[in-house]
């Protein structure tokens, strides 16, 4: 999600003003309108003063591409529709009996 919807979701699900937020993350109104519009990006510590401002916790993951999602995404750029949901069923079938996939 871009840091513009997650300041103002956080923003707005606690009943605060931009002037309000602005207020408790110390900065001004108008940089919180320039984020929230996306005019301006902010750096990773002040979107974590501002969403802390906010009451919300900032948390990252550091993970691996899911090979099923790039599979997916393949799938549906080259294949019709109607073929995507049984390349996939045969991609998850060879990767499961390679012990690579989840077994669902």
């Amino acid at each position: 999600m871009a840091s513009r919807n997650l300041i103002h979701i956080a923003r707005l699900r606690s009943g605060m003003s931009q002037i309000e937020l602005a207020r408790a993350a110390k900065t001004s109104q108008p940089a919180i309108s320039a984020y929230e519009s996306g005019k301006r990006s902010p750096s990773v510590e002040t979107l974590t003063r501002l969403l802390a401002a906010a009451g919300f916790e900032l948390r990252m993951q550091l993970a691996t591409p899911d090979s099923h999602d790039a599979s997916r995404k393949s799938a549906e750029k080259l294949l019709p529709k109607s073929q995507v949901q049984g390349h996939i069923n045969r991609e998850r079938k060879r990767l499961t009996s390679n012990g690579r996939g989840k077994k669902t």
